[in-house]
């Protein structure tokens, strides 16, 4: 039976992508950084699921502990999925350096800590599967949201990099790239429903993108065609659109 780590396990997404791989009977390694709100999510899976289903305290943050976290593990995972990430104040972070920080280090410092321990393994093993949530507004820096992109964009181009180094090893790295996704955080905005994803829908897109082997997601697919007009529209052009 195959394993699955999911890091950042106590979101809407993450849930979706758990009960996803459960259902096509895999073994789940939850891990979060508040296990009492873990601990209920685990358990109504296992009691549906009769699959065995562990559930950690992950601290993405807690740099120093995140070999031993990997190191810890009764059972290895074949794959990992880092799902953990924090939107941040746009507006905040402008003048804030803590909230620079945070969005930084959450979204991308912290991501690049524990797959580095994962790539490692994976590396030595000769197999495994990667899988890491960055996002859309990784691929152009906006004024909305710069400092959370710019956080994802780093993570892109490291998922980038690691998925060129591991090919060879046999390791399967994948970059999943949601645009808008309807879940609690979002709830009280008003998104587009032609191009907003449920976690489900994201949930099935990893899936299958992990069983094909796929090394770049959009979600929802046509995601990649707007990004692909958002990065060519030029400079001067892009300067006015105040977006």
């Amino acid at each position: 039976m195959k394993n699955v780590l999911i890091l950042g396990a106590t979101s809407d997404m993450a849930q979706a992508i758990a009960k996803k791989f459960v259902a096509e009977g895999w073994s789940l390694t939850l891990a979060a950084l508040e296990p009492e709100l873990l601990e209920p999510i685990a358990g109504d899976l296992q009691v549906r699921s009769k699959m065995d289903i562990l559930a950690l305290e992950f601290d993405a943050l807690d740099f120093s502990n995140h070999r031993s976290f990997y190191e810890s593990l009764e059972t290895k995972p074949d794959a990992v999925i880092c799902v953990f990430g924090y939107m941040g104040d746009q507006l905040l972070a402008r003048t804030d350096l803590d909230e620079i920080r945070r969005t930084i280090d959450i979204n991308f410092t912290g991501a690049a800590s524990i797959l580095a321990v994962v790539a490692e393994d994976f590396e030595k093993r000769g197999n495994g599967s990667i899988v890491g949530i960055s996002s859309v507004a990784g691929d152009r820096g906006r004024q909305s949201n710069y400092i959370y992109g710019s956080a994802k964009a780093g993570l892109t181009a490291y998922l980038s990099g690691l998925r060129n180094r591991l090919a060879k090893s046999g390791v399967h790295v994948m970059t999943v790239k949601p645009g808008f996704c309807r879940t609690k955080m979002t709830e009280s905005l008003e998104l587009p429903a032609a191009l907003t994803a449920t976690p489900e829908q994201v949930a099935t897109a990893v899936f299958l993108g992990l069983e094909k082997k796929r090394n770049t997601i959009y979600t929802l697919w046509m995601w990649r065609w707007i990004m692909l007009v958002i990065r060519h529209i030029p400079e001067f052009i892009f300067k006015k659109m105040g977006m």
